[in-house]
């Protein structure tokens, strides 16, 4: 199977086409090689994609004959990837939070909702008679007039 169709069936990229274009930037390999969409894939072969400023290795352990489910993918890929990949790839996801501390700058449109919700319920239960609520009362509770 072409490693571009493989990539693909496996779910490593969503389409085939995203896959060819990886393979075009040189960001997948086979053992220390770069290949091109058309190489084939055989059982055995060590994977290595670059992604996400993440490389990965996948083993192939059998090819499947079309595109497969998430649940199977473990049956024909096995995950060889160093553990600092993903170390850093988690430490990049938490350095990416820093420049935002919730409640801090703009809402966002979850926060402007729940904001709207607030001031709604709020307004809503408290003011029953706007002409009160405009109105100006005198200390003696009687309104002025002018």
């Amino acid at each position: 199977m072409r490693i571009d169709k493989f990539l693909w069936s496996i779910r490593f990229y969503k389409t085939r086409t995203i896959a060819t274009e990886e393979i075009k930037k040189n960001r997948v390999s086979i053992g220390e090689s770069v290949v091109k969409s058309s190489k084939e894939v055989k059982e055995g072969d060590v994977i290595k994609i670059r992604k996400n400023q993440i490389d990965y290795k996948i083993k192939v352990i059998q090819i499947p004959k079309s595109r497969i489910g998430a649940k199977l993918v473990p049956l024909h890929i096995k995950d060889v990837t160093d553990k600092e990949q993903y170390e850093l790839l988690k430490m990049r996801k938490m350095s990416q939070d820093y420049y935002r501390i919730k409640g801090e700058g703009r809402p966002t449109k979850k926060d402007r909702r729940d904001m709207d919700d607030y001031v709604e319920n709020d307004i809503s239960s408290d003011f029953t008679d706007w002409d009160d609520f405009f109105g100006e009362k005198n200390d003696d509770g009687s309104e002025d007039k002018e």
